[in-house]
């Protein structure tokens, strides 16, 4: 084995997904966590985010850490053991497990279909039009309009003009969610 080879095959031995996740991904549905309180071992608990948004612990109960950061959910954990329960917790939240999160891209581009999504990081909407293989050439750039269902089952529809978003370098103003659905209409001639 080559000296790269065996310092790449260390670095993924010590490498675990709850220490490579960054403090400010942003927890998702059906993400599982692992919620650890310094020498309270009765406490530790790995559960899934449920598609609410919440994850149940024992003492606090339902705790809803949707769109919250790992850092954020774990310090609004440990401020509900504090209020009630302990003295001065000390919480560790990290992601055992990343929710399969895929956007599905249509229409004028060279390979339609689901997109998934890098699981400890976001897509935005030009990344996950060059992972379907970029536009084809009668893809109006202009009018992309990008679909989104929220939890209340509510579709909201963006147009966007990716040729000013390749222009203004702002590629990641339009961060994509689980299920986003991206559809690059055709120019007319």
């Amino acid at each position: 084995m080559t000296a790269h080879a065996q310092e790449t095959a260390a670095e993924a031995n010590s490498a675990s997904p709850a220490r490579a996740v960054r403090e400010d991904y942003i927890i998702q549905p059906l993400d599982v966590l692992r919620v650890q309180v310094f020498q309270e071992d009765d406490l530790l608990r790995e559960v899934r985010v449920t598609q609410g948004g919440s994850v149940s612990l024992p003492l606090i109960g339902t705790v809803s850490v949707r769109n919250l950061s790992v850092k954020e959910a774990q310090e609004k954990i440990r401020e509900l053991y504090d209020r009630d329960y302990l003295v001065n917790p000390q919480v560790n939240l990290s992601v055992l497990e990343y929710a399969k999160r895929t956007v599905n891209v249509l229409g004028s581009v060279n390979s339609p279909g689901a997109v998934l999504f890098p699981q400890e990081e976001g897509l935005s909407l030009l990344d996950a039009i060059a992972r379907a293989g970029g536009f084809n050439r009668f893809a109006d750039r202009r009018k992309i309009r990008l679909s989104r269902t929220d939890s209340d089952g509510r579709t909201e529809t963006f147009v966007v003009d990716a040729d000013n978003l390749m222009q203004s370098g702002t590629n990641d103003s339009w961060p994509l969610q689980r299920d986003d659905v991206i559809f690059v209409p055709e120019r007319i001639f």
